[in-house]
This record gives C-alpha cells, structure tokens and sequence, in this order.
C-alpha cells in the first residue's frame, strides 16, 4: 500500500526514489542482487550491445493509438457533417447514441460555474469514467485527444533539433499540474466561467475539426510552437489538469503495463520514449519493488515503452488476471 501511494503521490509532483527496505520484496531483492554478479553483468552488457547493433523497431502501438485517435475524432467530425446523430457534442461534453457524455474535468468546472450539481453532466461524468477506468484512466491521453497527436508530431520535430543541437528541453516542475488544477477549479466557482475551457487545446482542437477553425486555433500553433523549441511536451506533462483527472479514475483499472524486472537490461530505451518518463523509473536499476509490477497512475497506456522494449520487460496485461493482451 505505502509504495501503491507513492506512485500515487507521483501523479501529483512527488519526486520518484528507490523502495525502501520493508517495501521491496525478497524475490526482487535475490533478483537485483544476481543482477549485480560478474556473469550477469557481462551478460546484460551483451545484450545491450546486440542490441545497438542489430536495433529492432515497432510501431504497433503507436500505429493502433493513431488509427484509434483518428477514427474516434472523425465520428464527430462525420455525425455532425453528414447529421448522423451518432455522435453529437465535442471531446468536452457529447451525446454517443443518446448516452450523455462528458469530461470529469470539464464537467466539475461547469457545475463549480453555476453552483449547482447537474443530472445530466453527472451520467455522462459516471459513464465516461467508468469507459476510460475499464480502459486505463489516462488512456483517454494516448488513444482519444486530438491534441495528444499534434503533440506527439510536434514532440518528432523537437526531437530532431535537439540531435543536432538547435533547441534544447526546459523541464517543469510536475507538480504545477496540480497547482494549475486546483486555480482553474477556484477560477470556475469564483467567476462563474469555465476559465480552463477558453485556453483547453483539446476541446478548441475538438471543435476546430467539426465545427472549423476559429482564431483560438492560434492559441494552439503557439503551444505547439512552445513544445517544438522550448518545452518537450509542455502541456501534456506540466499543464493539462485533464491528464490528472484521468490519472485519478485509472489508478486502479485493470489493463495496466507489466513490468518484469529479470527480463529488463535497464538500458533506459523505454525511458526516452515515454510521454511521462517519472513512471518508468522502476526500470532503473535497483529501483524495483518486486520481480513484478504494474506502472504508475500518470501512465498514458500509450504502448510506446512496449514497442521499443525487445526483451518484453514491458507488456499490456489485465490486472488480476495477468493475462497479456
């Protein structure tokens, strides 16, 4: 339980560290501990080099979010063109065949706004969060927000400068998501506005590709622009209070990422691909609770750490079931 809440408290800004004595299991500790030995050094060593020379690549999961994002987003975009009535609305608050629909965050905001709880944001609160707790909580990042796609474009591009030495990555600290959070939440109650939904990239990104641009749609070129040359992935890591809120609905779903710590070489691959690297900190040596766990809440689900992982250390399974998808 403590190490469960200190994955926890992650999501929140809370710095990663090793387990402590009480919290790491025997069986990781005998692991770690043959892990160390001369011939498993030189072992892991020569996987790792095999590896640099012979690199293998995939794709998979990144290639099934972009299908996913863009065939959820095009439903509205067809419904509302073509007047379908299959699914009505945006990503902030929809109607999928007269189910109501709504963000937990976007929904709050509004019912902060005008002081009262509302019915119908309150069914599409629950069903939405028990959809994206099925599916993972932040999964709803990597696999449904527009935006998210942008941001990973964009996230290729500063990647590619920052190889050649042109831009360089400005880290945040991860707790102003919480603080940010928290303001807009007052910023609702106290204005009667939705405050966060004027400078929210994913509905204005939303509503851009059903309704059409509007000069918000500038808002979102600068954040792109911010990502691109000054912050890798600044709104997805630092700012979006979305994230948070689906974090909190996913910190005990059940389809999860496996971590096995004997077949990880802790080469830290899966580290420089991840949207949120803090969570994959167990990958690093000495780091690991048990021989087997499960990643943090903030974990998108994404599948980028699994692509680029050859020794399968990292894989989707059902919690409880252990079954791999």
């Amino acid at each position: 339980m403590k190490w469960f809440l200190h994955k926890l408290a992650m999501m929140f800004g809370a710095d990663p560290r090793r387990p402590s004595a009480d919290e790491e299991t025997d069986a990781a500790r005998a692991m770690k501990a043959l892990k160390k030995t001369p011939d498993e050094v030189a072992k892991r060593k020569a996987l790792i080099a095999d590896e640099h020379e012979n690199p293998q690549f995939s794709h998979k999961w990144r290639n099934l979010r972009w299908v996913s994002i863009i065939v959820i987003n095009a439903l509205f975009v067809i419904s509302f063109a073509w007047d379908v009535q299959l699914v009505e609305g945006s990503m902030s608050a929809s109607r999928f065949l007269g189910f109501h629909m709504a963000d937990p965050n976007a929904a709050l905001q509004v019912m902060l706004a005008f002081k009262e709880v509302m019915l119908n944001l309150v069914i599409g609160t629950v069903t939405v969060i028990a959809l994206w707790w099925i599916v993972g909580g932040r999964a709803f990042c990597a696999w449904a927000c527009p935006y998210h796609l942008l941001a990973e474009w964009a996230e290729a591009i500063h990647l590619f400068l920052a190889r050649r030495g042109w831009v360089k990555d400005h880290p945040f600290h991860r707790g102003l998501r919480l603080v940010l959070w928290v303001i807009f939440m007052i910023l609702a109650f106290a204005t009667g506005y939705t405050v966060f939904e004027y400078i929210n990239p994913v509905g204005i990104v939303s509503r851009a590709l059903i309704y059409g641009p509007t000069v918000a749609i500038i808002w979102v070129i600068f954040l792109l622009g911010v990502e691109i040359f000054f912050s890798r992935r600044f709104w997805c890591r630092y700012v979006c209070p979305i994230g948070l809120t689906y974090g909190i609905t996913g910190a005990v779903a059940p389809i999860q990422i496996k971590y096995d710590l004997e077949k990880c070489l802790h080469e830290g691959e899966c580290r420089a691909v991840c949207l949120v690297p803090h969570v994959l900190e167990i990958t690093k040596m000495g780091y690991a609770q048990d021989e087997v766990e499960f990643i943090g809440p903030d974990c998108t689900r994404c599948g980028l750490c699994v692509d680029v992982c050859p020794q399968n250390a990292l894989s989707f399974a059902v919690r409880g079931l252990d079954k791999i998808i």
